[in-house]
Formats: structure tokens, C-alpha cells, sequence
């Protein structure tokens, strides 16, 4: 890292924070207005539907990223359980878990509600 490389300029310097302008970690207070954490605009399915295996041996169905408020949330669980005639809860963070492989009917019930889904996890 010496003085003569170029690539090392205040300038540019300056040239790559403006290119990546969000902030991870900073000891300086409030986040400056156009760092402020936001919903991207291209990323609108952040409904990720996937299927997990407790310790028990049990499959549970689990839907994170469910938009709306809690009590929206909770409605959209009750009508998803419903349709897939399951028993489930919603946990703290949102995460609504199915009893059960209910993959396909999941992602059936919240097209026909004009969501966007999309599975993870393999």
C-alpha cells in the first residue's frame, strides 16, 4: 500500500464509498439519510417458504417474511393453517410454523392471495 498506487486516492476512495453506500457499522451516531435501512424496491417476495426437521424427528412447514402488522400476520396464519388443515403458531419474529410438509399448499393459498412466494432451503 504505498503512495504511488493510484487506486489508493482520497478521491477514490471517496468514488467507492458513494458505490457502496450502505452502512454496516458505524461509531458515529444517527445513520445519514440515504443509508437508513429500507425495503429495496426490486425485492418484493421476501416470503420464503421451507421445510424443517426438529429433533423429535417431527417436518414443520416454516413462512418468514409475511408482510403486514401482527394482527395481519396472525390472520394470514389462521387462513393459511386453515387451508392446509394444519395445526401451527406464529413465533415472535413473524415465522409462522405449519405442522407438516405443506409446501405446495402454502404457496397455492398465497398466490391465490396475490402473494408472491418463494421456497428455500433445497
Amino acid at each position: 500500500m504505498g503512495t504511488s498506487d493510484s487506486s489508493y486516492t482520497p478521491s477514490a476512495l471517496a468514488m467507492s464509498r458513494d458505490r457502496n453506500s450502505r452502512l454496516v457499522y458505524s461509531t458515529a451516531g444517527a445513520l445519514p439519510r440515504e443509508a437508513s435501512v429500507e425495503e429495496p424496491h426490486g425485492r418484493a417476495d421476501r416470503i420464503r417458504i421451507r421445510l424443517d426437521r426438529r429433533a423429535s424427528g417431527r417436518v414443520v412447514t416454516l413462512v418468514t417474511g409475511l408482510p403486514g402488522s401482527p394482527a395481519e400476520v396472525a390472520a394470514l396464519a389462521k387462513s393459511l393453517k386453515s387451508a392446509c388443515g394444519a395445526g401451527g403458531t406464529v413465533k415472535d419474529a413473524g415465522v409462522l410454523e405449519l405442522q407438516g410438509d405443506h409446501r405446495d399448499r402454502v404457496e397455492a393459498a398465497l398466490a391465490a392471495r396475490g402473494l408472491r412466494s418463494k421456497r428455500a432451503g433445497g
